[in-house]
């Protein structure tokens, strides 16, 4: 899908077009041209008629960040991190952004519902959207404050997390789970971050970016720079509980291996005697004793319930 975005005197007008109607495109008051999920044929009828170099699918995968920022005597190319949630995982996808003249073109290949919201505050603010550069600035600004809302709603959850006790868990493969998963979210947030945080960085820098929009982006950064700042303290919470879990999980273990012990030690005393007793000796003197077995029960008896009393007494029980 091929969404084109035109601002005449204050007023926005956008159509939608097939990969037959790129040539229609008129560069005359374009700012923002949207391309969903385009082919390798209709980005090269795009480069062709705006005179651009827009990155392919597998050029906005690339991590290093020569491949995530460039700009040349044309314009900037931008490729960027923009979460996006899938049942109930949380991905990274890369956007694109090429900014030229006095538009911008974007590339994507989900369906990110910031874009809807975008369009929807350009229609109704069309005055301050006058450049694909303002366009760039509104939609950069509109993900950071949706990157802020997802990451309280995970601070939220893991600060839930916090409240309960590790002892109400009865599976413990399921408790580590939750952590494990809250600590995968926290990093694709993070790593979206500082992605941002170097992008906003490299335009502070640029020449090709209007003083006024360069404002906004300090303003953006800090932001980032915050956001970054509560997903570490994100994991450092997890490592607290994670910590606490096991700890408490090592206490359970420890309870049930001094149960054992003590059971060990309390039965170890009759097991003795019994062993004497049971040996096939023909010269042992109780054995002539008419109350020779009930003695030996006795002494069973005692030495069975003598460690008991001395654990309870010393509160090892």
């Amino acid at each position: 899908m091929i969404r084109v975005f035109y601002n005449t005197n204050g007023v926005i007008s956008s159509h939608l077009i097939n990969s037959d109607e790129i040539d229609l495109i008129e560069a005359n008051n374009l700012i923002w041209v949207d391309m969903l999920s385009p082919s390798m044929a209709e980005i090269s009828d795009m480069d062709r008629k705006l005179g651009l170099d827009l990155p392919s699918r597998q050029e906005t995968e690339e991590i290093e960040f020569s491949a995530r920022y460039w700009e040349d005597e044309y314009g900037i190319t931008i490729n960027t991190y923009f979460l996006a949630k899938q049942d109930t995982t949380t991905t990274n996808e890369t956007v694109s952004f090429t900014l030229k003249d006095n538009f911008v073109v974007t590339i994507r290949f989900v369906e990110l519902p910031v874009f809807g919201d975008f369009i929807r505050k350009l229609t109704l603010n069309p005055s301050h959207f006058t450049s694909g550069a303002w366009v760039m600035g509104g939609i950069l600004e509109m993900r950071i404050e949706d990157d802020a809302d997802t990451l309280e709603a995970v601070s939220r959850e893991i600060a839930t997390i916090a409240r309960l006790n590790p002892g109400n868990f009865d599976d413990t493969k399921k408790f580590l789970s939750f952590i494990a998963n809250f600590e995968a979210t926290n990093i694709t947030i993070r790593e979206n971050l500082t992605d941002k945080q170097r992008v906003l960085s490299s335009l502070l820098k640029t020449g090709k970016i209007p003083g006024a929009l360069k404002s906004d982006f300090s303003i953006m950064i800090k932001d980032v720079n915050s956001l970054i700042t509560t997903a570490n303290f994100n994991f450092e919470r997890l490592d607290y509980l994670q910590n606490l879990f096991l700890n408490f999980l090592s206490i359970e273990q420890n309870k049930v291996i001094k149960i054992f012990t003590v059971m060990s030690v309390i039965f170890l005393p009759p097991t003795l005697i019994a062993s004497i007793y049971g040996m096939n000796f023909r010269h042992l003197p109780e054995l002539e004793l008419s109350y020779g077995y009930p003695l030996a029960l006795c002494m069973i008896v005692v030495s069975a319930v003598l460690p008991l009393y001395i654990f309870k007494k010393k509160g090892w029980l």
